[in-house]
């Protein structure tokens, strides 16, 4: 088992920013055969931990040691919690694992223990950001570390998911005004009988290959505005006729 202070920090003091305000924190899963290699105080301080930050906690047969479900995103996690500077190859072949979304945090508290670390991940030529690893100085704060990195993407995930719903939003009333600018121009044609082909029939480009019988048998629009409808998108002197006249008028003024 890994050496555990028995003086360990209170986890519900320990927050971290903006996770247990924000609601319920996630789902973290803890793979079970690292759980029985860790001292029993420990699993303790990480239960107490992630209650404390809405986390709820399920024990389950993972190849990572941690996988965080935060805001829809899936973030994998090596917990390294005893580093043998004399045997540190099993941690690399980890590495290999495939996740898309991987950390490697190695609790490191002595100056040996980082030096070998150090020496290890230049001398296999790991290749920066893949995946990332994280040293600590123990192991409350590894665990701090994982929380706070999974709840960060979690957020980021969220925040783009709204940033593409509130752009998808713009492009729909965008799309819309236009709609509205362009069937509105036709003669006698208003807002209501827009919104009304729009809901029936769709875009312009289907009004415009729309015949009057199914205009007419899907809207309440008369029968003269359709005729106008299907005149003005398929008789090109009526079209440019109106354009003329507007811009004959406009110059009058």
């Amino acid at each position: 088992m890994a050496n555990f202070r028995a003086s360990c920090r209170d986890p519900t003091a320990q927050n971290p920013p903006n996770v247990s305000s924000s609601g319920s924190g996630g789902v973290c899963m803890m793979r079970n055969t690292w759980r029985d290699e860790q001292h029993p105080s420990f699993i303790n301080f990480i239960s107490s931990f992630l209650s404390a930050n809405s986390f709820h906690l399920n024990f389950v047969p993972i190849a990572p040691d941690f996988i965080f479900n935060c805001g829809g995103l899936s973030v994998a996690f090596v917990f390294v919690t005893n580093w043998d500077c004399n045997n540190y190859l099993p941690t690399y072949s980890r590495v290999k694992e495939q996740f898309a979304n991987l950390y490697i945090v190695v609790t490191l508290p002595t100056r040996e223990q980082n030096d070998s670390f150090v020496h290890s991940y230049f001398k296999l030529g790991m290749k920066l950001g893949r995946p990332t690893f994280v040293p600590v100085q123990d192991l409350e704060m590894g665990f701090e570390k994982i929380v706070k990195i999974a709840h960060a993407r979690g957020v980021c995930k969220r925040q783009d998911v709204a940033s593409k719903l509130r752009a998808e939003r713009k492009r729909s009333v965008q799309g819309m005004d236009v709609f509205l600018r362009v069937i509105t121009s036709i003669p006698g044609i208003g807002n209501h009988d827009a919104n009304s082909l729009n809901q029936a029939i769709g875009s312009i480009e289907s009004i415009a290959k729309a015949s009057k019988d199914y205009i007419l048998k899907n809207t309440d629009l008369s029968d003269d505005k359709i005729k106008t409808i299907t005149r003005f998108f398929r008789d090109p002197k009526f079209y440019l006729s109106l354009k003329i006249n507007r811009w004959e008028k406009k110059e009058g003024r």
